[in-house]
C-alpha cells in the first residue's frame, strides 16, 4: 500500500513524526528543527528505528530556522544562516531547500505545532506585556507560507489551549490564522468553535492529562467537511483510561542514600542499577529535598487544600513562601501534564513511591508521553527533558494520523 506523505515543521525530537509513521500509514518527507539536540534526536531514530541511513536522515531532518522561510523553502542560504546552521546539514538542503529535497512529490499532509510559550496562559501571566512582544506569536505565518508551497490536502496545526484567548496587539491570535489560511484556500474551524478542538491525551490512550487544540485545515478545493474529520478523530478515542502505574511502576527503583555522595565530580543523591535501562538515572535531590518529597508523598498532601500546602512547605523549608513548590505523580491516575521546565527541576513531579523519594526520571518522563521505550534521546539531561515536554506524545499523534487518513484517500 502507498503510503501518504507529510512534512513536520517545528518537529523538536519528532513526537509528531514518531505517531504518524508508527500508524503504518504515512511516510515523513521532511522535519524541520532550529535546536540541534533535538535535531539529532530526530535524525538518531529514522536510523535506528525507521530504516533511514545516515545521509538520507541528514537530508530528511533540516536543521534550520523557519522564520527563515523563502531560504528554507528554496536555498542560497545567506552567510549568516550558513555560520549558524551548514555544518550540520547535507550540502543539498542548503543549495537547493525543501523545494528541490520534496522534489515531484505529492506532499498530502503538513503536520506541526509552533513553540507555545507565546500563547500559553501561565507565560503571558509571567511576563510584563502578556508576551504581546514575542516573536514566537507570529511563527504561524511561516507555517502558513509552507501549506501554501506544497498546497497539502489537509494540515494539523498542534498547540496549547491559550491559543484561543491570545491577543498580541488588537486582534486574536487564532482570527489571525483563520484569516492567513483563509487566504491561500484553506479551511479551518472558527475561533468560536474551537473549544470543539481541544482534546486531551488520555482519550487516546497516553498515560497523561495534556490538553491540546488541534486545528485542522482542509484545502478548500476539496469540498471535504472539516467537522467531519473531527469526528473521524473522535473515533479514534479510547475509555481505557491509562495510569502512570501503568507506564512506570515495573521500572527499577532508586532509593537515597544516607549521605549524597560526589562519584567523578558528579552529585549523587540515590543508589540503583543506573545501567539497567536508558535514560532512567535520578537527578540529584539535596538531602532537605529528600525529606520533604518522602513526607509529601506518605502524608497524601495533594489531598489537602493550597493553605495546608503552603503552611507544609514553609514549615519544612523554614521559609514564608505564597506557594507550595511540589506535586507527586497518583499511581491510579494518568500524569498532570510533562513540561519542559522539568529541564530546571522536577519539584512538581515527584515520584508516588515515598521510599524513593526523588523526581521522575528522563525515561520515566518519556514514557508519559507515550514514547516507546527504545526511543533514545541525545543531548544533556536538561535538553532531553526540555524536548520530552516540548512533544507532541507520540500516541495521539498516532491516533489522529488515523483519523485524517481516510480523508486522503478519497
Amino acid at each position: 500500500m502507498q503510503k501518504f506523505t507529510y512534512i513536520d515543521l517545528f518537529a523538536g525530537c519528532g513526537g509528531l513524526s514518531e505517531g504518524f509513521t508508527q500508524s503504518g500509514l504515512f511516510e515523513g518527507l521532511a522535519h524541520v528543527e532550529w535546536e540541534l539536540p533535538m535535531v539529532e534526536t530526530l535524525r538518531h531514530r529514522l536510523v535506528q528505528k525507521w530504516g533511514y541511513d545516515s545521509e538520507s536522515a541528514e537530508k530528511s531532518v533540516v536543521h534550520f530556522d523557519i522564520q527563515k522561510t523563502k531560504e528554507l523553502l528554496f536555498g542560497h542560504w545567506s552567510k549568516e544562516s550558513e555560520e549558524q546552521f551548514g555544518l550540520t546539514n547535507h550540502i543539498s538542503i542548503k543549495q537547493n531547500g525543501l523545494r528541490e529535497l520534496i522534489g515531484n512529490r505529492t506532499v498530502d499532509v503538513v503536520i506541526g505545532g509552533p513553540p507555545c510559550q507565546a500563547y500559553s496562559i501561565a507565560g503571558r501571566a509571567q511576563d510584563k506585556n502578556s508576551m504581546k512582544d514575542d516573536y514566537r506569536n507570529y511563527l504561524f505565518e511561516s507555517f502558513v507560507k509552507v501549506v501554501d508551497e506544497f498546497r497539502p490536502k489537509l494540515f494539523v496545526f498542534e498547540n496549547v489551549p491559550g491559543i484561543i484567548t491570545a491577543k498580541p496587539g488588537e486582534k486574536l491570535v487564532i482570527d489571525r490564522i483563520f484569516e492567513a489560511f483563509s487566504e491561500i484556500g484553506y479551511q479551518i474551524k472558527e475561533a468560536k468553535r474551537l473549544k470543539e478542538a481541544t482534546y486531551t491525551a488520555s482519550d487516546f490512550g497516553v498515560p497523561q492529562k495534556r490538553n491540546r487544540v488541534i486545528i485542522i485545515g482542509v484545502r478548500q478545493d476539496l469540498n471535504i467537511d472539516v467537522d467531519e474529520i473531527y469526528h473521524s478523530i473522535d473515533e479514534q478515542k479510547t475509555s481505557d483510561l491509562k495510569t502512570v502505574a501503568d507506564a512506570i511502576k515495573n521500572l527499577p527503583k532508586f532509593m537515597p542514600m544516607l549521605e549524597p555522595l560526589k562519584v567523578k565530580g558528579k552529585n549523587i543523591s540515590h543508589i540503583g542499577d543506573v545501567d539497567q535501562i536508558s535514560h532512567h538515572t535520578p537527578r540529584y535531590h539535596n538531602p532537605s529535598d529528600v525529606n520533604i518529597f518522602k513526607q509529601w508523598v506518605a502524608q497524601g498532601m495533594n489531598k489537602l487544600t493550597n493553605d495546608e500546602k503552603i503552611s507544609f512547605y514553609n514549615r519544612l523549608k523554614g521559609k514564608s513562601s505564597n506557594h507550595a513548590k511540589y506535586r507527586n505523580l497518583e499511581w491510579d491516575q494518568p500524569s498532570p501534564t510533562i513540561v519542559a521546565h522539568l529541564y530546571k527541576d522536577g519539584l512538581m513531579f515527584i515520584h508516588p513511591d515515598a521510599d524513593q523519594a526523588r523526581s521522575i526520571t528522563i525515561r520515566e518522563a518519556a514514557l508519559l508521553q507515550s514514547f516507546p521505550m527504545d526511543y533514545q534521546f541525545l543531548g544533556s539531561a536538561g535538553y532531553c527533558y526540555k524536548m520530552i515536554g516540548n512533544a507532541v506524545p507520540p500516541l495521539m499523534a498516532e491516533k489522529i494520523a488515523i483519523g485524517i487518513s481516510k480523508f486522503l484517500g478519497k
